[in-house]
């Protein structure tokens, strides 16, 4: 189950029961590391480039150890590579925030998908309105059994989930709760 699920718990009417929560994949978690991951390269490769890019063209005596060469290398772009590193932390943030402050889950009467921290987005939408459910996923998706799903209601328009942990089986957990 998901870490709290608050809002799900507190909405649910009196006769409604839990059928499936939905979770964000695994996959989401690594492409959120990755965030910082890249940060730090991209951190590096403006340091290293400004340190080479100066060494050829301004001439001079260069510090051996990495730190005396950061220390060589022009003040703002000391500060863009910092600012690269921290986007990379700021996008690693983000995504976690998303990740921990969004629910999803389906009862025998709707489709619930709340969203935020702050300000709360709540997506709901009666088992009855269902029109059509549908899965996308990419091939890694399908190696790794993640992607999104998009439900269609009749007259409330549309609902498209993040990335969600097996997919086809949420869709099934649809159908459960539509022949409840």
């Amino acid at each position: 189950m998901a870490s709290s699920m608050l809002y799900v718990k507190e909405s649910l009417g009196p006769d409604e029961e839990l059928i499936h929560v939905g979770e964000f994949h695994w996959f989401y978690t690594l492409n959120a590391v990755l965030s910082i991951f890249w940060g730090i390269i991209s951190c590096i490769v403006v340091l290293m480039v400004a340190h080479h890019v100066q060494g050829n063209y301004m001439g001079g005596f260069f510090s051996e150890t990495f730190l005396g060469q950061i220390r060589e290398v022009h003040p703002m772009v000391r500060l863009f590579a910092f600012l690269m590193f921290v986007m990379g932390l700021m996008r690693f943030a983000q995504m976690m925030i998303i990740k921990v402050t969004t629910e999803i889950a389906i009862t025998n009467s709707r489709i619930i998908y709340k969203r935020g921290l702050v300000a709360r987005h709540v997506g709901e939408m009666s088992v009855d309105r269902i029109e059509g459910v549908n899965v996308l996923q990419g091939i890694i998706g399908r190696i790794f059994n993640f992607g999104r799903v998009m439900i269609r209601g009749m007259g409330v328009g549309e609902v498209v989930l993040p990335p969600i942990d097996d997919p086809i089986k949420f869709r099934r957990m649809i159908e459960k709760a539509r022949n409840y």
